[in-house]
């Protein structure tokens, strides 16, 4: 494995995080990389990006993510550092992934998600970027924009599940329990 995705995956893995209950409430501080270990529910965040044209960004995700590895994501985001509220980890999380910065984003809802895989809360997010997208190679592996009005899943691609509930919850007019 390249030195800097193994220094990258060292680095997230020491994270500090919080986790919560399911209600949302904090319960705790613990790193990232013991998160899924210990079956902790984290803090995450769900940024769609938009152009002016209402087409959205995906992003393929890297080989060696531990959640949904090599599959398309429609949203921009990750985990809540300790510290930091939805809208930061937002803000970060847009800037390290797509090289996006100083945009407004609107707040949309939370919500809760789980599935065999993992079990989150998620702040939902969404910003208007014409600029260019800048991928950070140890997590993005390529970038598309779709049409989200039209059918844009293309067969034999797998797609992260928590942000394909994001997307539907937001299309469906979802504003949070």
């Amino acid at each position: 494995m390249d030195p800097r995705v193994q220094a990258h995956l060292a680095a997230s893995a020491a994270e500090q995080v919080i986790h919560v209950d399911e209600m949302d409430q904090p319960l705790g501080v613990t790193a990232r990389g013991d998160m899924h270990l210990k079956g902790l529910i984290p803090r995450c965040t769900f940024i769609f990006v938009f152009n002016s044209q209402g087409m959205l960004c995906i992003h393929q995700r890297t080989a060696h993510k531990r959640l949904y590895p090599g599959c398309w994501d429609v949203a921009a985001g990750g985990v809540v550092a300790a510290g930091e509220t939805y809208e930061q980890g937002a803000e970060r999380e847009l800037m390290e992934e797509l090289g996006i910065a100083r945009v407004p984003l609107q707040a949309h809802f939370r919500f809760f998600f789980q599935s065999e895989q993992s079990r989150l809360w998620g702040g939902v997010f969404s910003c208007v970027w014409d600029g260019p997208v800048v991928m950070q190679p140890e997590e993005v592996a390529a970038v598309r924009w779709i049409d989200p009005c039209q059918q844009w899943q293309r067969d034999g691609e797998c797609y992260a599940l928590d942000s394909l509930e994001a997307l539907h919850l937001l299309q469906s007019g979802y504003t949070g329990a």
